[in-house]
């Protein structure tokens, strides 16, 4: 038997255990407020619910009732409704990735406008994270006084302010808050659609529909290197490359004001008819849809009921171990990704061309094709992040961002513009080959699901302002960096020494958590360091003997096909 159906084998065990302990309580499933219960802990109690067949019963009469006056949504299909929601929603990705590029091409020409020094210009170019902090630290309050959808229209809004700010902009006293703007709507977008997304989907699809949120960001990088390319020739391009960044949050805002409210949110704020309204429109009450809307129902409850003050909350990422793994690993993967070098790459690009001796105009065409590769190869994550797990997408594909990073590297070493200019598009593209589907979506994927229930929305707010920071402190101080380390030792000493050290640690404390049900995550994590080695460790022996098996009988079955070839 091996680990993972020792994992199994044990989660069963646990599974029927509380079964069992559930069954003695001749009450209600519904937590009771006694002073036995106080003295659990709110995960305790989490843990312990048990969806009865009474309470799927009282639930089918209230969604009965209102059967007739609420209509099936737009498409009829939940499926439908849910999957258009889903791409809508994830819009605000693609506004995410037009935001971070769009100053990749505006630099080749803002600087003969507005005189910039070092320092200036890594502010204007990382402006975006910074101010993404805390634009990510306020959508914890928006997102709990006005909703997910709420926290969508205000990203916007800010967005807007601080596109019109940049393209109207004549002095860096201007420009600078414009951007600074720009990211606090960027950061809100970021920390509210993955879990608006999050909260809306089925387990099953809801690593994949996450997952769309990163391919709209790739997308969304191509999209600015097209806008600035389109720009390219016309006299004040740089104003419209930065403001064209309000058609495209026009464009979500609109949307949001017509998308339903998270079904849990308004379970939380005590709108049970609203919330049941909204479910029917997006997954129904069929089979499994019905038993997991009453689990949510009873989990609101319950964390209505037990909820503890922030600070108390924010301790249980120190104090609670399996809450302090998962912390460690949400927050460390997300440092792993940002100080891969792909904030640098994607807004320098431009900048990187140009000094390889290309024409700004070419650089930004130049930049498009990497940007291309990096999109289609990030299509695939929707599929294989739930085919073929977090896990092995990630660390499959680190390799060969290592690869692409020693490529970039060493093209600066090359001799003449040509060989320089090849090396450099050949080392991008394959970067951004292997860095697309695995250490792109597998991060925000892990970080939606990793938390315990009552704890989730602090966790993924603190592995955003982490994407940020990272995001922010590389591009800003990558002149700096490129001044005394030179090129090379940035991309293949920095970068790509912080990508292998991380691969290794991946390898060793990264779990898999495709398919699992958040108990299942909890028990994952509730193991100790070691002990998630070791089973790592078994679960990559048996894969590989898998392998070798698998090829063994490939080879059998040709050296047989081949002497009956001889036969005949």
């Amino acid at each position: 038997m091996n680990s993972s159906q020792l994992l199994g084998e044990e989660m069963k065990a646990d599974e029927t255990a509380s079964n069992m302990e559930s069954g003695r309580n001749t009450e209600k499933d519904y937590p009771a407020a006694n002073k036995e219960d106080e003295s659990q802990s709110l995960e305790t109690l989490l843990d312990n619910i048990v969806v009865s067949e009474e309470d799927k019963l009282e639930v089918q009469e209230d969604v009965n009732k209102i059967q007739e006056a609420v209509p099936m949504g737009a498409f009829g299909n939940p499926k439908f409704y849910l999957h258009f929601l889903a791409v809508y929603a994830s819009f605000g990705g693609f506004l995410y990735g037009v935001d971070q590029t769009l100053v990749s091409g505006a630099l080749l020409y803002l600087l003969k406008d507005i005189k910039l020094d070092i320092g200036q210009e890594s502010l204007i170019t990382s402006g975006v994270s910074l101010g993404g902090i805390p634009g990510a630290l306020a959508a914890i309050l928006v997102n709990e006084a006005l909703g997910r959808r709420g926290g969508i229209i205000i990203a916007c809004l800010l967005d807007t302010t601080g596109a019109i700010m940049c393209a109207a902009a004549r002095s860096y006293g201007v420009l600078l808050p414009g951007r600074l703007i720009l990211g606090a709507g960027i950061g809100m977008e970021a920390m509210t659609v993955p879990t608006y997304i999050a909260e809306c989907s089925p387990k099953q699809r809801r690593g994949g529909l996450v997952s769309l949120y990163q391919v709209m960001i790739v997308f969304g990088l191509l999209g600015g290197y097209v806008v600035d390319a389109i720009f390219t020739n016309v006299d004040g391009s740089w104003r419209y490359m930065l403001g064209s960044s309000l058609v495209f949050s026009t464009i979500l805002m609109i949307g949001a004001i017509f998308f339903p409210e998270s079904p849990r949110w308004l379970m939380k704020k005590g709108r049970y008819q609203r919330a049941l309204r909204v479910w029917r429109k997006l997954r129904g009450f069929q089979g499994d849809e019905m038993e997991e809307f009453v689990r949510m129902k009873k989990v609101v409850e319950t964390e209505t009921q037990f909820s503890k003050p922030f600070l108390m909350v924010m301790l249980d990422f120190l104090r609670v171990p399996h809450c302090r793994r998962a912390f460690e690993l949400g927050v460390g993967i997300m440092f792993i990704q940002e100080f891969s070098g792909v904030a640098t790459i994607n807004y320098y690009t431009g900048t990187l061309f140009e000094k390889l001796g290309m024409s700004p105009s070419h650089s930004v065409y130049m930049g498009m094709i990497g940007e291309g590769v990096f999109f289609f190869a990030t299509i695939p994550a929707i599929y294989l992040n739930d085919k073929i797990g977090r896990r092995w997408l990630l660390l499959s594909t680190m390799p060969g961002v290592i690869l692409g990073l020693i490529i970039t590297g060493f093209s600066f070493y090359a001799s003449d513009k040509s060989s320089k200019v090849g090396l450099y598009t050949w080392g991008v593209v394959t970067y951004y080959l292997f860095w697309g589907p695995g250490m792109g979506p597998v991060p925000w994927t892990l970080n939606s699901e990793i938390y315990p229930t009552y704890i989730r929305t602090y966790g993924v707010a603190s592995c955003t302002i982490m994407n940020f920071f990272g995001n922010w402190l590389t591009s800003y101080e990558f002149l700096r960096m490129e001044r005394h380390m030179t090129d090379p030792g940035v991309f293949i000493g920095f970068y790509g020494g912080i990508v292998f050290l991380g691969w290794i640690y991946l390898i060793i404390f990264m779990p898999e958590t495709k398919n699992l049900t958040l108990e299942e995550i909890k028990k994952t994590f509730s193991l100790t360091h070691m002990q998630i080695a070791k089973r790592n460790w078994q679960k990559a022996v048996n894969d590989w003997q898998s392998i070798k098996a698998y090829f063994g009988r490939q080879r059998s079955h040709s050296q047989n096909v081949g002497a009956v070839s001889q036969t005949v």
